[in-house]
């Protein structure tokens, strides 16, 4: 469905400023501009300050960006007060963000109001100015259904103080400790915990939860959830990808960019001319910081693999931890080191055979999409159990394990790189990656799982 364009339908966007939220959002603007809807895309002052020197220059008239303040001065690390940073989101940044709202609308009719789960507290400002709510779910259905679960006591959740014990929940694989998002570990991340459970209460004020998966990647969970009564359901209209991942023409490719580092080039040139499926490519994401002992293991394994690396090491003014001493030198032209890559062109390129990744689910996305098998290096929130998916629900990976003090050995991640490449299941890996891919083109052809439930929500918002 394409909306009329005589009578034009606006949405609006928000999201704090963090690149593996604001990205989500910018892709389903793009695939509602491409239906002939109007966006609005909304973030904090931060975001505009790190894109300044290198955002593209907003010229498709069909999406915009505004911002506003969170309460906090830019220069003020977030990351090092989450505590501190959520709360004054919540109150000021609300405020904010509501007479922004106001300010807009007295020139635009909103027809809804699109957010993700961590920003809950926007939900009342869509209520208060008769704006319907549409929450983007921006992790797999999984962790919604795990979530919902756990927030309204649907399910035994004993494993939390018996660690020994096993998570059995209904479409689900049965679940380790290590499998469980962190974000529900007693103790651990509780404002975090606080923020979802807030997100559970205001669930009563959201018309539409719409996943960035898709059905047939999670067939059963969303089953189970069917089944059990679960509202409202995940409606999925992934995955969302850019979308010359999916063969498409990219919308607005000389416009709107939400990149807040600059992505180093030099990384495809030095891709072609590595042979086909022959590199390991290495990124923990836009906010995992490793130690320098881990940093030091991976680089060692990396380096006594013997297979050629493009490693996304994003140093920050956070942190201190360096390459070891001789590292570059050892590995000459096998490697390649960069602060920030375009991570879908690169994993689109032919000369990757492999990811290492932390498993956030964008990176998840992504990798199902090219058919890129994995190895799974999760640290905290969802990725524990996207691993879990990676390996045992989609097949197309191996875990790397840590040691008792919670460090991956160089030989363990040699041992991985190993089993990934050329291990007696390496073959069945990329079979099962490569299957995942076609299922995935297919769920956002005309006619697919997902075409079908984005024509049904555009229907619904065009009226």
């Amino acid at each position: 469905m394409v909306a009329d364009q005589n009578q034009e339908t606006h949405v609006l966007m928000v999201s704090a400023a963090l690149q593996g939220h604001l990205n989500p959002l910018l892709k389903f603007s793009k695939c509602l501009i491409s239906k002939g809807i109007h966006v609005t895309l909304v973030t904090t002052e931060l975001a505009r300050h790190r894109m300044l020197k290198h955002a593209a220059a907003a010229t498709n008239p069909l999406i915009k960006l505004e911002f506003f303040s969170d309460g906090l001065d830019v220069d003020f690390n977030r990351e090092s007060d989450y505590d501190l940073w959520l709360e004054t989101l919540k109150t000021k940044g609300r405020e904010n963000f509501s007479n922004l709202t106001a300010k807009l609308s007295q020139h635009t009719k909103f027809s809804c109001l699109i957010l993700h789960q961590f920003v809950p507290w926007f939900i009342p400002v869509a209520k208060e100015h008769n704006i319907p709510c549409a929450v983007l779910w921006i992790q797999p259905c999984a962790l919604y259904s795990i979530y919902y679960r756990f927030f309204n006591k649907l399910n035994d959740f004993s494993i939390l103080h018996n660690p020994e014990r096993l998570l059995e929940l209904p479409g689900h694989p049965l679940m380790e400790i290590q499998d469980i998002p962190s974000f529900i570990l007693p103790n651990i991340h509780l404002c975090f915990q606080k923020l979802l459970a807030e997100f559970f209460e205001y669930l009563v004020d959201v018309k539409w939860v719409l996943g960035t998966s898709f059905e047939e990647l999670e067939e059963e969970v969303l089953g189970a959830m069917v089944g059990d009564g679960i509202q409202p359901t995940v409606t999925t209209i992934g995955p969302l990808v850019s979308r010359f991942l999916l063969g498409k023409k990219e919308e607005g490719e000389n416009g709107v960019s939400v990149d807040m580092w600059k992505a180093d080039e030099s990384c495809l040139r030095w891709l072609d001319g590595k042979e086909i499926g022959s590199v390991v490519y290495v990124s923990f994401g836009s906010i995992i910081v490793l130690g320098q002992e881990q940093v030091d293991n991976i680089a060692m394994g990396l380096l006594n693999s013997g297979k050629p690396f493009l490693w996304v090491f994003k140093r920050t003014g956070a942190s201190n931890v360096e390459l070891p001493s001789g590292f570059l030198e050892a590995v000459g032209d096998r490697g390649l080191v960069v602060n920030w890559c375009s991570q879908e062109q690169v994993l689109k390129h032919k000369a990757v055979g492999c990811f290492l990744t932390h498993c956030g689910w964008n990176s998840t996305q992504e990798t199902v999409v090219t058919g890129v098998p994995v190895i799974a290096f999760p640290e905290w929130t969802d990725q524990p159990t996207n691993a879990k998916l990676l390996t045992d629900v989609f097949k197309m990976g191996v875990r790397m394990r840590k040691g008792d003090d919670g460090i991956v050995s160089p030989k363990e991640v040699e041992r991985c790189i190993k089993e990934i490449t050329e291990g007696p299941a390496a073959e069945a890996m990329a079979k099962r990656a490569e299957e995942l891919k076609v299922s995935a083109m297919k769920a956002v052809e005309d006619g697919g799982s997902s075409h079908r439930n984005l024509e049904k929500f555009i229907a619904d918002i065009v009226g």
